[in-house]
């Protein structure tokens, strides 16, 4: 089988930096492979290599004639004054397709989206619509291979499931190949079929298997230990070498000769296996609390709170206590960050101030916010500043740290601290707001989007150290792995004017598809509002046009099934009973090939409105 796209022994260099070396791998058809690694290994950089926006410093890139690649970068590339419809015929335009052609995908791309008003400026999107119309945008144009670069970042849930949803279909107009990077880790179990890591721990520049996750971590385990295995052998036989070597042979023949060189090769590679071994440093991550021992931290009774007469939550009660880890959950936009504004602003008595409720604190309250948009970062500050705003040294815990010690808690280089924050990665500044937190004791922390560029390695220490925190815990965040681990209790938001208490995050999904195919009027307000005016109708007969008004319906009808049968398949009871199993699995089959025919039939019919019948 001929690759579709393949790299050998690629290598890339910032000053003296080396984000990788010797780099090989190959795409091929069918192939969906998630992208990790460490921050600052050069996943990006590799990425934009294979898409010939870089050039690698050594090494080859191999593209099969003719290839279409769709790159969907980390910041959206849209015309903000533009419509959503608008961006995407811009980005087809330079396509050999008529104009019917063009008017099929892009309205078909912005349905299958569920775009509510295509017409709407991109200025007027959440983030999450943002990434949403991004996503369209690299897919109108039907590349072969699909390439991503964090494109969970900024969806909700939903928008993520949607995504999921996406790239496990079947359809003609599917990409070939997908290559992502990601560090959602629910998200590359649920859709990826190989994992290929970058790490200076690796020999060969990285470490891949075909599979999903889960297979990648027990793989990975099994290699380390390896390594650790052939690491310990390596030591002992230095170890016996230099006792040879200090005991002084008086006769200096051509053999005690080797055994000198020798000896000296295996010192030079067990410090490359040593080093090697090490490289893969972790996060030291552990969040200062009080030591408060009230039961009760915050109370609020009756919030509401609104803009531009949209109610986004009403008659919300909120009791925050030591040990609890509340998780919200919600659409984009449907109020989850406001709520954290305004438990925030609740010790100062300014800002953001909830239009009706009260708010009790208890005395002395500390509450210590993580702001998704990173305003309190300046751009043009050092990393040294950033980290130890007062001096070279901060205050952790009663003791005193240098900043160089500080840094590398956080696994910055000596070498960086005069690197301005501006010039560091999305992972990196994130990793500097979390040091900051650090720093304060807390009686209740407000986490809203503090994963977002966080590598692995990073999110594992995260997880266990808000585990740990004795205080009350408010998180926003799109990864489904953390909510699952750390929350307690989750907090939905409709997006209608409603918020609901749940017990985890599965009960809140399941409620809310129920909702969907009750028909809710609230339940997916974005999916059912009308959609923007079509063109005058052709020469479709009567039952044509019928079928062509109920199209849509019918299409959202079948993908929220497969969303629901994707969930069912993933339960623990279903998986245990191996008849349930293949009857969903069975179903599941026949949806998507139903879904299929509804868009080659919604295609035929709207050739034939636009008077193409070929």
């Amino acid at each position: 089988m001929c690759a579709l796209l393949s790299c050998q022994g690629l290598t890339k260099a910032f000053g003296a930096q080396e984000l990788f070396s010797g780099v090989t791998l190959v795409v091929n058809a069918g192939d969906i492979v998630g992208l990790i690694g460490p921050n600052g290994s050069g996943k990006s950089t590799l990425l934009k290599i294979l898409c010939g926006l870089e050039q690698a410093d050594s090494g080859t890139v191999f593209v099969q004639k003719l290839l279409r690649i769709g790159y969907l970068s980390q910041e959206d590339v849209l015309v903000e004054e533009a419509g959503c419809a608008d961006n995407l015929y811009a980005a087809c335009a330079g396509l050999d397709i008529d104009e019917a052609e063009r008017y099929n995908r892009v309205n078909a791309l912005l349905s299958r989206a569920r775009f509510p008003d295509p017409q709407q400026p991109v200025r007027l999107l959440s983030g999450g619509w943002r990434k949403r119309l991004a996503v369209c945008r690299a897919l109108v144009c039907r590349p072969d291979i699909l390439v991503m670069d964090e494109p969970t970042n900024h969806l909700d849930i939903e928008g993520i499931l949607w995504l999921e949803r996406l790239l496990g279909s079947t359809l003609p107009d599917s990409p070939a190949a997908v290559l992502m990077v990601s560090h959602d880790r629910r998200f590359l179990e649920n859709t990826v079929n190989r994992v290929i890591e970058l790490a200076p721990v690796y020999p060969e520049g990285s470490f891949q298997i075909r599979g999903g996750y889960a297979d990648f971590l027990e793989k990975k385990t099994d290699y380390l230990l390896q390594r650790q295995g052939l690491e310990e052998r390596l030591a002992n036989k230095v170890r016996r070498e230099t006792e040879w070597l200090r005991r002084g042979p008086k006769a200096r023949t051509t053999k005690a000769r080797y055994r000198i060189e020798e000896a000296g090769r295996l010192q030079d590679e067990l410090g490359e296996i040593r080093d090697r071994n090490r490289s893969l440093g972790q996060v030291g991550i552990a969040f200062d609390a009080t030591g408060r021992r009230t039961k009760k931290l915050l109370t609020a009774t009756g919030l509401e709170k609104g803009f531009s007469g949209q109610i986004l939550f009403s008659d919300l009660d909120v009791n925050l206590t030591p040990g609890l880890r509340l998780g919200l959950l919600g659409r984009n936009g449907s109020g989850k960050s406001t709520l954290m504004r305004i438990l925030a602003s609740s010790t100062r008595r300014s800002g953001l101030l909830p239009d009706t409720g009260a708010i009790a604190l208890a005395d002395g309250l500390r509450i210590v916010s993580f702001d998704q948009r990173r305003q309190s970062l300046d751009p043009d500050a050092t990393l040294r500043r950033a980290l130890a705003p007062e001096g070279d040294s901060v205050i952790y815990q009663g003791q005193s740290l240098h900043v160089v010690t500080w840094a590398k808690r956080f696994l910055f280089r000596t070498d960086q601290l005069e690197t301005p924050v501006y010039r560091l990665s999305g992972g990196e500044q994130a990793r500097i707001l979390i040091a900051r937190l650090m720093l304060q004791p807390a009686d209740v922390l407000l986490l809203d989007e503090p994963t977002n560029d966080l590598d692995i390695p990073s999110l594992d220490v995260l997880e266990e150290s808000l585990c740990e925190f004795p205080g009350a815990l408010v998180l926003v965040t799109h990864d489904r792995f953390l909510l699952d681990r750390v929350c307690n209790l989750v907090l939905g938001f409709d997006g209608a004017g409603r918020a609901e208490y749940f017990a985890d995050y599965d009960q809140w999904l399941a409620v809310l598809e129920e909702r969907e195919r009750e028909g809710g009027a609230d339940s997916q307000p974005q999916a059912r509002e009308k959609p923007a005016a079509k063109p005058k109708p052709g020469k479709l007969s009567y039952m044509d046009q019928r079928e062509y008004d109920q199209m849509e319906e019918k299409i959202l009808a079948a993908e929220a099934r497969l969303g629901e049968l994707e969930t069912l398949m993933a339960a623990p009871e279903v998986v245990a009973n191996p008849g349930q199993l293949q009857r969903y699995w069975q179903e599941q089959l026949e949806m998507q090939a139903q879904t299929e025919l509804l868009y080659d039939r919604w295609n035929e019919l709207e050739r034939i409105r636009q008077g193409k019948t070929e």
